[in-house]
């Protein structure tokens, strides 16, 4: 398991954001089946921007790592990403504080 602490005030909000970014995860698939490398940096670069401020570092880390790989068209980097990112989503347990 992977513990985060997140504001008690977003405990609303966190299962939708966590819930997009399982989302993300078959977006970013069906977009790099079709090669479409810009679209998958568009959602890198959410990521990154979002993950932050909900307490979810990590998903910022990912998020840039996407956003790098898509813009260097990396199809190995882009699925190491989402893999890591699946993993996490796994074993996270969310502490409200």
């Amino acid at each position: 398991m992977v513990q985060v602490t997140v504001d008690k005030d977003l405990e609303d909000l966190v299962p939708g954001f966590l819930s997009n970014r399982q989302r993300d995860i078959e977006k970013v698939e069906a977009l790099l089946a079709r090669g479409d490398f810009d679209g998958i940096r568009i959602i890198g670069h959410s990521m990154k921007g979002s993950g932050g401020g909900y307490g979810f570092q990590f998903i910022t880390e990912v998020g840039a790592g996407l956003e790098r790989a898509a813009i260097a068209c990396n199809t190995d980097l882009i699925r190491n990403a989402l893999s890591e990112l699946r993993h996490y989503l796994a074993q996270i347990e969310i502490v409200y504080r």
